[in-house]
Protein backbone atom coordinates (compact mmCIF):
# COMPACT_ATOMS: atom_id res chain seq x y z
CA UNK A 1 0.00 0.00 0.00
CA UNK A 2 1.31 3.47 -0.85
CA UNK A 3 1.91 6.15 1.76
CA UNK A 4 -0.97 8.18 0.35
CA UNK A 5 -3.31 5.22 0.60
CA UNK A 6 -2.32 4.72 4.25
CA UNK A 7 -3.11 8.36 4.98
CA UNK A 8 -6.49 8.23 3.24
CA UNK A 9 -7.37 4.99 5.00
CA UNK A 10 -6.52 6.56 8.36
CA UNK A 11 -8.81 9.55 7.73
CA UNK A 12 -11.64 7.17 6.81
CA UNK A 13 -10.92 5.12 9.95
CA UNK A 14 -10.99 8.25 12.15
CA UNK A 15 -14.35 9.24 10.62
CA UNK A 16 -15.81 5.79 11.17
CA UNK A 17 -14.78 5.82 14.83
CA UNK A 18 -16.18 9.34 15.41
CA UNK A 19 -12.68 10.64 16.16
CA UNK A 20 -12.82 13.02 13.19
CA UNK A 21 -16.02 15.06 12.99
CA UNK A 22 -17.28 17.96 10.91
CA UNK A 23 -19.48 20.83 12.11
CA UNK A 24 -18.77 23.76 14.42
CA UNK A 25 -16.39 23.18 17.33
CA UNK A 26 -14.76 25.61 19.74
CA UNK A 27 -11.15 24.53 20.23
CA UNK A 28 -9.00 24.94 23.34
CA UNK A 29 -7.52 28.07 21.77
CA UNK A 30 -11.02 29.59 21.44
CA UNK A 31 -11.22 29.26 17.66
CA UNK A 32 -14.35 27.96 15.97
CA UNK A 33 -13.18 25.08 13.84
CA UNK A 34 -15.20 23.30 11.12
CA UNK A 35 -13.64 19.98 12.10
CA UNK A 36 -12.53 18.28 15.28
CA UNK A 37 -10.02 15.46 15.82
CA UNK A 38 -9.98 13.81 19.25
CA UNK A 39 -7.75 10.72 19.45
CA UNK A 40 -9.08 10.04 22.95
CA UNK A 41 -12.19 8.65 21.25
CA UNK A 42 -10.15 5.67 20.05
CA UNK A 43 -11.26 3.92 23.22
CA UNK A 44 -11.86 0.26 22.45
CA UNK A 45 -9.44 -2.62 22.06
CA UNK A 46 -10.10 -3.00 18.34
CA UNK A 47 -9.84 0.71 17.52
CA UNK A 48 -6.68 1.27 19.57
CA UNK A 49 -5.15 -1.87 18.05
CA UNK A 50 -5.78 -0.57 14.53
CA UNK A 51 -4.60 2.92 15.49
CA UNK A 52 -1.34 1.41 16.74
CA UNK A 53 -0.85 -0.32 13.40
CA UNK A 54 -1.10 3.07 11.66
CA UNK A 55 1.44 4.56 14.08
CA UNK A 56 3.79 1.62 13.55
CA UNK A 57 3.50 1.82 9.77
CA UNK A 58 4.12 5.59 9.73
CA UNK A 59 7.25 5.13 11.84
CA UNK A 60 8.58 2.27 9.71
CA UNK A 61 7.81 4.21 6.50
CA UNK A 62 9.75 7.22 7.83
CA UNK A 63 12.93 5.08 7.77
CA UNK A 64 14.19 7.02 10.81
CA UNK A 65 16.59 5.06 13.05
CA UNK A 66 15.20 4.59 16.56
CA UNK A 67 15.70 2.42 19.63
CA UNK A 68 12.59 2.92 21.73
CA UNK A 69 9.34 4.85 22.28
CA UNK A 70 8.37 7.40 24.93
CA UNK A 71 4.74 8.26 25.73
CA UNK A 72 4.16 11.52 27.64
CA UNK A 73 1.43 11.37 30.28
CA UNK A 74 -1.38 10.94 29.82
CA UNK A 75 -2.49 10.39 26.22
CA UNK A 76 0.94 9.20 25.15
CA UNK A 77 0.93 6.30 27.61
CA UNK A 78 -1.55 3.98 25.82
CA UNK A 79 -0.23 5.16 22.43
CA UNK A 80 3.36 4.18 23.21
CA UNK A 81 2.24 0.89 24.75
CA UNK A 82 -0.01 -0.13 21.85
CA UNK A 83 2.46 1.02 19.19
CA UNK A 84 5.22 -1.03 20.81
CA UNK A 85 2.96 -4.08 20.52
CA UNK A 86 2.19 -3.27 16.87
CA UNK A 87 5.88 -2.81 16.05
CA UNK A 88 6.71 -6.20 17.57
CA UNK A 89 4.35 -7.79 15.04
CA UNK A 90 5.42 -5.64 12.07
CA UNK A 91 7.06 -7.61 9.28
CA UNK A 92 9.38 -4.71 8.47
CA UNK A 93 11.14 -4.99 11.85
CA UNK A 94 11.81 -8.72 11.46
CA UNK A 95 10.88 -9.68 15.00
CA UNK A 96 12.59 -6.75 16.72
CA UNK A 97 11.11 -6.04 20.15
CA UNK A 98 10.87 -2.27 20.70
CA UNK A 99 10.93 -1.12 24.35
CA UNK A 100 8.88 1.79 25.64
CA UNK A 101 8.65 4.08 28.64
CA UNK A 102 6.37 6.82 29.92
CA UNK A 103 6.26 9.38 32.69
CA UNK A 104 4.02 10.04 35.64
CA UNK A 105 2.68 13.49 36.34
CA UNK A 106 3.68 13.13 40.00
CA UNK A 107 6.83 11.47 41.33
CA UNK A 108 6.30 8.22 43.21
CA UNK A 109 8.07 7.96 46.55
CA UNK A 110 7.75 4.18 47.05
CA UNK A 111 8.41 1.05 45.02
CA UNK A 112 10.67 1.89 42.08
CA UNK A 113 10.04 5.62 42.73
CA UNK A 114 10.61 8.50 40.36
CA UNK A 115 8.55 9.76 37.43
CA UNK A 116 9.56 7.19 34.80
CA UNK A 117 7.91 3.84 34.18
CA UNK A 118 8.95 1.14 31.72
CA UNK A 119 12.23 0.47 29.96
CA UNK A 120 15.30 2.60 30.80
CA UNK A 121 15.57 5.61 28.51
CA UNK A 122 18.57 5.06 26.24
CA UNK A 123 19.59 5.42 22.63
CA UNK A 124 17.39 7.18 20.10
CA UNK A 125 13.91 7.81 21.51
CA UNK A 126 10.72 8.53 19.55
CA UNK A 127 8.17 10.68 21.40
CA UNK A 128 4.65 9.52 20.54
CA UNK A 129 1.51 11.62 21.08
CA UNK A 130 -1.83 12.34 19.41
CA UNK A 131 -1.33 15.91 18.13
CA UNK A 132 0.97 18.87 18.76
CA UNK A 133 -0.80 22.03 19.87
CA UNK A 134 1.27 24.25 22.19
CA UNK A 135 4.28 21.93 22.14
CA UNK A 136 4.34 21.71 25.95
CA UNK A 137 4.24 17.91 25.98
CA UNK A 138 7.14 17.71 23.52
CA UNK A 139 9.24 20.16 25.56
CA UNK A 140 8.70 18.20 28.78
CA UNK A 141 9.44 14.92 26.99
CA UNK A 142 12.66 16.25 25.45
CA UNK A 143 13.82 17.42 28.89
CA UNK A 144 13.05 14.03 30.49
CA UNK A 145 14.78 12.06 27.74
CA UNK A 146 17.90 14.24 27.72
CA UNK A 147 18.10 14.21 31.53
CA UNK A 148 18.27 10.41 31.32
CA UNK A 149 21.20 10.62 28.92
CA UNK A 150 19.19 9.49 25.89
CA UNK A 151 18.55 11.27 22.59
CA UNK A 152 15.10 12.38 21.40
CA UNK A 153 15.15 11.56 17.68
CA UNK A 154 11.61 12.20 16.39
CA UNK A 155 8.02 13.00 17.32
CA UNK A 156 5.28 10.69 16.03
CA UNK A 157 1.70 12.02 15.99
CA UNK A 158 -1.64 10.98 14.54
CA UNK A 159 -2.79 14.25 12.98
CA UNK A 160 -0.98 17.40 11.85
CA UNK A 161 -3.56 20.21 11.83
CA UNK A 162 -1.08 22.41 9.88
CA UNK A 163 -2.32 25.36 11.91
CA UNK A 164 -0.62 28.48 13.23
CA UNK A 165 -0.88 29.40 16.90
CA UNK A 166 -1.60 32.76 18.50
CA UNK A 167 -4.43 35.31 18.48
CA UNK A 168 -6.00 36.44 15.20
CA UNK A 169 -4.03 39.67 15.22
CA UNK A 170 -0.72 38.01 16.01
CA UNK A 171 -0.55 34.58 14.44
CA UNK A 172 2.79 32.83 14.65
CA UNK A 173 4.57 32.45 11.30
CA UNK A 174 4.82 28.68 11.75
CA UNK A 175 2.55 25.83 12.77
CA UNK A 176 2.98 24.04 16.10
CA UNK A 177 4.63 21.17 14.25
CA UNK A 178 7.06 23.49 12.46
CA UNK A 179 7.89 25.21 15.76
CA UNK A 180 8.83 21.85 17.29
CA UNK A 181 10.93 20.93 14.27
CA UNK A 182 12.82 24.21 14.40
CA UNK A 183 13.18 24.52 18.17
CA UNK A 184 14.41 21.00 18.84
CA UNK A 185 15.73 19.96 15.44
CA UNK A 186 13.42 16.93 15.53
CA UNK A 187 11.54 15.49 12.56
CA UNK A 188 7.79 15.22 13.16
CA UNK A 189 6.10 12.22 11.54
CA UNK A 190 2.30 12.30 11.24
CA UNK A 191 -0.04 9.54 10.15
CA UNK A 192 -2.17 12.13 8.35
CA UNK A 193 -2.67 15.89 8.05
CA UNK A 194 -5.20 18.57 7.13
CA UNK A 195 -4.22 18.02 3.48
CA UNK A 196 -5.50 14.44 3.73
CA UNK A 197 -8.75 15.61 5.32
CA UNK A 198 -9.27 18.04 2.43
CA UNK A 199 -8.57 15.25 -0.06
CA UNK A 200 -11.36 13.25 1.56
CA UNK A 201 -13.76 16.19 1.35
CA UNK A 202 -12.94 16.65 -2.32
CA UNK A 203 -13.57 13.03 -3.23
CA UNK A 204 -16.39 12.03 -0.89
CA UNK A 205 -19.84 13.40 -1.71
CA UNK A 206 -21.13 12.55 1.76
CA UNK A 207 -18.85 15.17 3.35
CA UNK A 208 -18.39 17.60 0.44
CA UNK A 209 -20.65 20.20 2.09
CA UNK A 210 -17.93 20.84 4.70
CA UNK A 211 -15.12 21.48 2.21
CA UNK A 212 -15.61 25.24 1.80
CA UNK A 213 -15.66 25.79 5.57
CA UNK A 214 -12.45 23.78 6.04
CA UNK A 215 -10.79 25.63 3.14
CA UNK A 216 -11.77 28.98 4.67
CA UNK A 217 -10.39 27.90 8.04
CA UNK A 218 -7.12 26.82 6.44
CA UNK A 219 -6.88 30.15 4.58
CA UNK A 220 -7.26 31.99 7.87
CA UNK A 221 -5.09 29.89 10.19
CA UNK A 222 -3.20 27.39 8.07
CA UNK A 223 0.37 27.29 6.83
Amino acid sequence: MSLGADRREFVQFALKEGVLRFGRFVTKSGRTSPYFFNAGLFNTGASVGKLAQFYAQALVDSKLPFDMLFGPAYKGIPLATATSVALAAHAGLQGRDVPFAYNRKEAKDHGEGGVLVGAPLKGKVVIIDDVITAGTSVRESVDIIRAAGAEPCAVLIAMDRMERAGPDGGLSPHSAVQEVQQRYGLPVVSIASLTDILALLENNAEFAEHREAVLAYRARYGI
